[in-house]
């Protein structure tokens, strides 16, 4: 008897998610947004589309202990991410206000984005199980399709490993 439960069960669950987009690839065009910055700006992605390099680092909840380490080693070391031509953001999920909080408290010199209604983070594959952003940095190119989505971001190291991979990408630096 058990058997078929969990058969129909499976075949429940298999029904129940066949119909999700896919998972965002390298190569892909990366959806486009429109979502606040904690620094009362507005940022859409396609704005950048055939201008420069976009870095969209995701992140679970502001204020908390991984987090904070990564926008922390983002805004410490943004002299050497700017020395490329790009853009980089932090976003999440969390209310406006709360980003807004987790800027000051960090320092943040780049804009962390608020995508409340999650409807980014599921159009970016993003959204983790407990209703929060997985951390996943997407590198994106000039011409707005993705270069690299790196899902096993080390928040002491985010910085570096951002400028190490811009470097290897190809992402141009901005001649002084």
């Amino acid at each position: 008897m058990r058997r078929p439960i969990s058969v129909a069960l499976l075949a429940g669950f298999l029904l129940a998610f066949s119909g999700l987009a896919r998972a965002l690839e390298v190569g892909d065009m990366a959806p486009d947004f429109r979502l606040p910055g904690a620094d009362g700006k507005t940022y859409q992605l396609s704005d950048y589309r055939g201008k420069q390099a976009v870095v969209v680092a995701w992140f679970p909840m502001a204020n908390t202990y991984g987090c904070t380490i990564e926008c922390k080693s983002l805004a410490e070391n943004g002299d050497k991410i700017r020395q490329f031509d790009v853009t980089y953001f932090m976003a999440s999920v969390d209310p406006l206000a709360d980003n807004q909080d987790f800027s000051s408290q960090t320092n943040a010199d780049f804009p962390i984005l608020s995508d409340e209604d999650k409807s980014v983070a599921k159009a970016w594959d993003v959204l983790g199980l407990l209703g929060v952003a997985k951390r996943h940095t997407f590198y994106i190119g000039k011409d707005g399709r993705v270069l690299k989505i790196e899902t096993r971001v080390n928040p002491e190291t985010s910085a570096e490993d951002m400028v190490r991979n811009l470097s290897e990408l190809g992402v141009a630096r901005v001649t002084p």
